[in-house]
């Protein structure tokens, strides 16, 4: 038996609750997209003023990537360069998920 996707409830649509994809949970371990080009990978947590801090922080000086940021996603490419910069506090303009890799 097909089960119903939506239904009207009073001109009111309602959807299916397990046929919407969950949202994804951003991690403590992210890539940091900050000011003035400097983007940083560590382990996050984020600041009641909007900021946040990165705990064994590394700088991504070349991304070493041939479809953007986003592959980074899961660990550095052989060509990604990246330097260790210890604590890092600053206020994100993107803020992505890492997988796994770092």
């Amino acid at each position: 038996m097909n089960k119903p996707e939506t239904m009207m409830i009073d001109d009111v649509k309602y959807v299916r609750e397990d046929s919407v994809n969950a949202p994804v949970e951003i991690g403590e371990k992210r890539i940091i997209v900050a000011d003035c080009g400097w983007v940083f990978v560590g382990d996050c947590v984020d600041e009641d003023d909007g900021n946040v801090t990165i705990y064994n922080a590394r700088n991504i000086r070349v991304f070493g990537t041939t479809q953007g940021l986003g592959e980074l996603i899961t660990g550095p490419t052989s060509k990604t360069r990246h330097d260790h910069y210890g604590t890092v506090k600053t206020k994100p303009i993107a803020s992505i998920a890492v997988k796994s890799g770092w």
